[in-house]
């Protein structure tokens, strides 16, 4: 297993969000997590990502011998784009790979490429579409490579033709091991197995 979560409990508000939740994601594997608006799953991958706390359970990550090397081991995709705008969007990359560190990934122009966007890189970010500024964010995952990938609604504000460029861009991810945990009303494009929390309270 790459990631593991056993029995947990979340509370935020003063209301239990998740409670006793167990499940596993390996290496490989792409989980998609369903659920009606306000059933917890943003709520899930800021957990997992080490964004907010958890009042019961684990969350294990196999390798990872402490909290920086667990947070080396993901990368966390929320659901808004997080680029500056005054900032162009090589520059908004620029400052991400440094954030992220360790390196080993594409450059800003080749990740921008992957998406089909390399012309944008000298481009404000405040200039873009919300489906080009999407795409930019999504670039970030290819910038320092890491093999978990908590991504909050991937697919919203793209096109279909940029719906299965990231389906093809998480299917090669999860094709050399890696492991995607995804929450989203829509289908990814490639096989997931789904964690409904529609049961939750």
């Amino acid at each position: 297993m790459i990631l593991s979560v056993e029995a947990l409990t979340v509370e935020r508000g003063g209301r239990i969000v998740l409670s006793g939740l167990s499940f596993a994601v390996a290496a490989g594997e792409a989980l998609l997590v369903t659920g009606r608006n306000g059933a917890g799953k943003s709520t899930l991958l800021r957990v997992l990502a080490g964004l907010l706390p958890f009042q019961a359970g684990k969350i294990l990550l196999p390798g990872a011998t402490d909290e920086l090397r667990a947070a080396e081991t993901i990368h966390y995709l929320g659901y808004e784009d997080a680029l500056k705008p005054s900032l162009s969007v090589r520059e908004n990359l620029e400052f991400w790979a440094a954030m992220l560190g360790q390196g080993g990934g594409l450059s800003p122009r080749d990740a921008l490429a992957a998406f089909g966007i390399a012309r944008l890189l000298d481009l404000p970010a405040a200039y873009l579409s919300a489906g080009q500024k999407r795409r930019v964010a999504l670039a970030r995952l290819l910038l320092n490579p890491r093999p978990v990938w908590l991504l909050d609604e991937p697919l919203i504000a793209l096109d279909l033709s940029a719906q299965d460029t990231l389906a093809s861009i998480m299917a090669a991810h999860v094709a050399g091991g890696g492991a995607i945990v995804a929450a989203s009303h829509a289908p990814l494009g490639l096989p997931a197995r789904a964690l409904d929390l529609g049961g939750q309270p």
